[in-house]
């Protein structure tokens, strides 16, 4: 870690992520793993969580825009990787040239790729999605044999290659859900389809995390991990990280600003939303929603400083929200801790989840660049070991 002070720091555990990688593959023995590090890694800084990824057996890594595949591409990654959100006129040229796995949703899709392919003179990896009942990207049921068609035929005259077939389930989350099942039926009867018509992906894959944690029955040929391999559950009803043997992988410390006492009746931060109750020392944390701390904490955000858990005093502001701390005093400087793995009694992101009516993917994912990332457990570049064991 990086000697000088520090406002703020999310401290990254690499070596977590590679043991949560490794947990995550033995959920799925059969199935090849896919770490998904869109979102700059769900905030924790996409190529150093690639390359622990990759070191702890990752065989794919998946993103959602296509610059953000070509980033790793341009950090060195050359593995498998896939990209699966497409716009029109995407930088389809670049992606075949960077050997990227490109996902096909409809028919305009799939022309876009095909007209780079003539320009590059090379064949593209695409996977074709079928929306099974999420209802966001993919391939309706009824125009599956169209896409197929036509994909069969790009993959004939050597223009394409179909990697993949895939899906994504909506409800993998709620243990139980009619849907899980309903889906799977979708994806099963659109496998069957691109057999019968002469295509012979390599992968096959529906399961995201919590598929991944709790139905072996939808591992195929490759799992999705994202939020999990980040060490926090895809919801509480799924189970705790501990449960499966994850570790959540980023902690979000302060360094506290001001220190001082105050007279009850005293106001703290705007609109007075809180009032101190008598005379207390409040303690000023300098991160606020410019840093991603939500304003929907305000009031109710909990925080250790000195070894007990605080409540954020009062409205969140941009730069910086209060802490009351009653009877007991601190310094200029001192850790505050906002969320962790929980070892030291600190909060987690689930916490701040359900202080904020939110989920615990967008307490990590909206951690701001102007927050630094300092990375422990790295694997120097140059190590021969692909996995510590640690």
């Amino acid at each position: 870690m990086s000697e000088t002070p520090m406002r703020a720091c999310a401290v990254v555990d690499l070596a977590a992520l590679r043991a949560n990688v490794r947990a995550l593959r033995a959920r799925a023995p059969r199935a090849q793993l896919m770490a998904v590090v869109k979102a700059d890694a769900y905030g924790h800084g996409a190529v150093p969580c690639a390359r622990a990824a990759r070191q702890a057996g990752a065989e794919w890594l998946g993103t959602a825009t296509p610059q953000e595949a070509l980033a790793l591409r341009a950090a060195g990654d050359t593995g498998r990787l896939l990209c699966w959100l497409w716009t029109p006129g995407g930088p389809w040229r670049e992606a075949v040239e960077a050997d990227i796995d490109v996902s096909v949703s409809g028919l305009w899709a799939l022309e876009e790729v095909t007209a780079a392919v003539r320009a590059v003179g090379r064949p593209a990896r695409v996977q074709l999605k079928i929306d099974t009942g999420l209802g966001r990207n993919g391939c309706q049921p009824g125009d599956w044999e169209k896409l197929v068609a036509a994909a069969r035929d790009a993959e004939r005259a050597g223009l394409v290659k179909v990697t993949g077939v895939w899906s994504h389930f909506a409800c993998a989350d709620e243990p139980g859900h009619p849907s899980i099942r309903a889906q799977l039926g979708v994806f099963e009867d659109a496998l069957s389809y691109a057999a019968r018509e002469g295509l012979t992906p390599e992968v096959r894959h529906i399961a995201n995390s919590p598929a991944t944690l709790t139905l072996p029955e939808t591992h195929y040929d490759l799992v999705r991990t994202g939020v999990a391999m980040y060490g926090i559950s895809p919801s509480p009803e799924v189970g705790l990280p501990e449960d499966f043997g994850l570790r959540p992988v980023m902690t979000l410390t302060a360094s506290l600003a001001s220190v001082k006492r105050v007279p009850g009746g005293h106001g703290v931060s705007y609109g007075h939303l809180y009032v101190t109750p008598g005379e207390t020392t409040l303690a000023l944390v300098p991160v606020g929603y410019a840093d991603g701390i939500p304003r929907a904490a305000s009031g109710t955000g909990p925080v250790l400083v000195g070894g007990k858990w605080r409540t954020v005093a009062g409205r969140v502001a941009m730069d910086q929200f209060v802490v009351d701390l009653g009877g007991d005093t601190a310094r200029v400087g001192d850790e505050a801790v906002l969320f962790g793995p929980g070892d030291r009694g600190e909060p987690t992101a689930e916490d701040w989840a359900r202080a904020t009516g939110t989920i615990a993917y967008e307490v990590v994912t909206r951690i701001s660049a102007r927050v630094p990332r300092v990375y422990t457990g790295e694997i120097p570049e140059d190590s021969t070991s692909h996995d510590t064991g640690e």
